[in-house]
């Protein structure tokens, strides 16, 4: 008993976890993985299905139209502006970007610098999310130039879908 004790101790706490996992693992094994993989092996490979499609693009068409069409990108900036100001927060100069696809999606790139405390950067960007659908958030830097400092300076990297035509 007493050899058992120094070899815990020896292992420590987190030994003496890993050889609990270890020990639990061979019963899972034999349970549960290997007649898993003995099913497996008996049916064979299972066949892939082949998706047609017989909407002749109806579903791509309805997909595309819970997009903003690119004449309504004022629109979208200006609801992007309006979550800035319910937020309290304060937006720099920014970037803008319309970058074309091949696809029947633009992708419109804004980088904005803003400011800030932390609740009221969080409020916005998550207005953002929650309100326009159509967004997704890139990237997202916060900086602070004194650690007492409750006014955070971030950079917002945000990408603005929207379809193609008129």
């Amino acid at each position: 008993m007493r050899r058992l004790r120094r070899l815990l101790d020896a292992l420590g706490p987190a030994g003496v976890a890993g050889l609990g996992v270890a020990l639990f693992c061979v019963p899972f094994y034999f349970s549960a993985l290997a007649p898993a993989l003995a099913e497996l092996e008996r049916r064979g490979k299972v066949p892939e299905k082949v998706i047609t499609s017989t909407d002749n693009g109806g579903e791509l068409e309805r997909f595309y139209n819970r997009f903003p069409r690119v004449d309504r990108l004022h629109g979208e900036l200006e609801s992007l502006y309006a979550h800035a100001r319910a937020s309290n927060v304060q937006l720099l100069q920014g970037e803008y970007r319309l970058e074309s696809s091949a696809g029947g999606l633009t992708a419109y790139h804004v980088t904005l610098p803003v400011r800030g405390s932390y609740p009221q950067l969080r409020q916005f960007v998550g207005r953002v999310l929650r309100d326009m659908p159509t967004a997704s958030l890139d990237a997202l830097r916060f900086e602070r130039k004194k650690a007492a400092d409750a006014q955070l300076e971030a950079q917002v990297r945000l990408t603005i879908y929207l379809r193609k035509g008129t």
